[in-house]
């Protein structure tokens, strides 16, 4: 089969619903010249099971695989300035990892696999480890791997280098563009380079959409995985806190901070995860993590995965043209019924004005105490967030030309940790999202899980609550012409659109096995081809 075939199937399986938008990918001359000529086709699309089969026969070998993903890197790259930064001890690593495989040895599912990782996570060799910004540029190197690195590592993966992130984990302003740091600038969303490719793990979900790795690992304190996941057209899993160590990584909130994997598929995303948990003695918060892990999440992957659960149905339906959302969303919604999933319609509670503020100074005060931390063991010049707002005003033409540090700010400003506006807050919003909101919808409904369009509400409430979630893409949807509340002209537009399953603490098998049943159903996703903008008029 034919690139330009595959691709027209794979667009064909959304359906009817946002085949127009489909259309002009067809289409697009710029997007035709681009991805015809692009390196090493064969490995669109392709998953890991298939790459693996591939190094077992002897077909490919983990030095070649990484040479080919460098190539596409190279070439498609200059387009969505995903990678912040080559490994250049890649090509190394694979050939000892071929060596061991010479010999016999295949450490794991994801021996001589080619990832990225997101740069926020400390490696100890000859990368940075800069959360995008310039001011870690001449850090110390990491004194050691995040755990996660290390647990990766022993799985036998590849690490071919990092991803561009919105800078500092998009905690910095309250006005900021997704997937823009002062070391990396803008990463493009791969479907429409001018749209926003949604943060915080920007670049490694462009990255994983673009076929630039066979996976890659972001990190989440609130949307940063779900978002950029279901706005690039990939899988996603944020896992329950707990799960995954983030010593090693460059903190937001220790209440809600995790690390997780994002891929074209769920079968990708569920070998990834298998090799990133575990107990690491340096996060207490992983105490439990080898008892509630599962040591293959792949064995969760069943095609009738769906059959008998018993689902709530989350929606958050837009105040513009919701009859329009109503109709891209419903199709799916009776692919689950279909699947022999019974949905019951829920809605969760009005948490109330304060919800929002509470969750920001919780945020702010967990920054401020944990980026302090990790500066101070890090080393180098900047030791303290006081002395990083200080480095941005010094450095505003590079580091503050599009956007503040308004939350920069305002973290400093906060107290410690024993602050009883800091205790209180944090109590708010852990009864609001458990015992009031998941907890309280599973149990009087009877539920296994939730299931609903992915969205900023929905990831939210599992985000706060520490709880796993997991996001299916389900292709593009159209966005008719409208007005917004001031009377003014909002364009049409096309955005991706997935659907997120999400429930009980350490419920991951439970999810991966509805995404999974899901996924075969649907086969949403959608090849990007790189447009410029969402074209104006597209042929139909």
């Amino acid at each position: 089969m034919s690139k330009s075939e595959h691709t027209r199937r794979e667009f064909l399986k959304v359906g009817t619903a946002g085949l127009a938008a489909l259309t002009m990918f067809r289409n697009s001359n710029s997007a035709s010249s681009f991805v015809s000529h692009e390196p090493f086709p064969e490995l669109a699309e392709i998953t890991i099971p298939q790459l693996q089969a591939r190094m077992k026969s002897g077909q490919l070998t983990a030095r070649r695989l990484a040479e080919m993903y460098l190539e596409r890197i190279k070439h498609i790259d200059t387009k969505t300035h995903a990678v912040i930064e080559i490994n250049p001890d890649a090509l190394a690593i694979a050939d000892s990892l071929d060596k061991e495989r010479k010999r016999g040895k295949v450490r794991s599912a994801l021996h001589g696999i080619p990832i990225l990782i997101k740069d926020n996570i400390d490696t100890a060799d000859r990368m940075l480890t800069t959360a995008g910004s310039l001011a870690l540029v001449d850090a110390p190197v990491p004194k050691a791997d995040a755990f996660v690195v290390q647990q990766l590592r022993k799985a036998g993966v590849v690490i071919l280098g990092k991803t561009n992130l919105s800078e500092w984990a998009n905690f910095r302003s309250t006005r900021s563009i997704s997937g823009w740091s002062g070391r990396g600038l803008q990463t493009n969303n791969p479907y429409f380079l001018d749209q926003n490719p949604c943060g915080s793990s920007s670049g490694s979900g462009v990255a994983v959409s673009a076929n630039l790795a066979a996976a890659a690992v972001g990190t989440e304190t609130n949307g940063s995985i779900i978002c950029p996941a279901v706005t690039n057209g990939v899988v996603g899993i944020k896992p329950t806190l707990g799960l995954i160590s983030r010593s090693g990584i460059i903190p937001i909130a220790h209440t809600q901070d995790t690390a997780g994997p994002m891929a074209r598929t769920v079968t990708d995303a569920a070998v990834l995860l298998g090799a990133m948990v575990g107990r690491d003695k340096f996060d207490e918060t992983t105490a439990d993590a080898d008892k509630n892990a599962a040591k293959d999440y792949t064995k969760f992957l069943d095609a009738n995965g769906l059959k008998g659960a018993r689902l709530g149905l989350v929606t958050f339906p837009p105040q513009r043209n919701p009859e329009a959302w109503k109709a891209f969303y419903e199709p799916f919604f009776e692919k689950l019924r279909a699947a022999g999933a019974t949905l019951v319609e829920v809605k969760f509670p009005d948490f109330g004005p304060t919800a929002s503020a509470d969750r920001l100074a919780v945020l702010e005060f967990e920054f401020k105490a944990g980026l302090n931390k990790y500066l101070a063991a890090r080393g180098g010049r900047y030791t303290s967030l006081e002395q990083l707002i200080k480095f941005n005003e010094e450095n505003k033409e590079k580091e503050l030309p599009k956007f503040g540090q308004e939350i920069f700010i305002s973290s400093q400003a906060r107290g410690g940790l024993t602050d009883k506006a800091y205790v209180d807050a944090l109590a708010r919003i852990k009864k609001q999202t458990r015992e009031d909101g998941i907890d309280a919808l599973l149990a009087k409904e009877r539920l296994d899980g939730l299931v609903g369009p992915t969205s900023g509400a929905a990831w939210s409430i599992a985000a706060v609550a520490g709880y796993p979630s997991i996001t299916v893409p389900i292709g593009i949807r159209e966005v008719p012409a409208s007005t917004n509340a001031s009377g003014a002209a909002v364009p049409a537009s096309a955005q991706l659109a997935g659907m997120l399953f999400f429930g009980r603490p350490f419920s991951e098998a439970q999810l991966i096995k509805y995404a999974y049943a899901f996924e075969q159903r649907t086969k949403g996703r959608v090849i990007p081809q790189f447009l410029p903008t969402f074209p104006k008029k597209a042929a139909v």
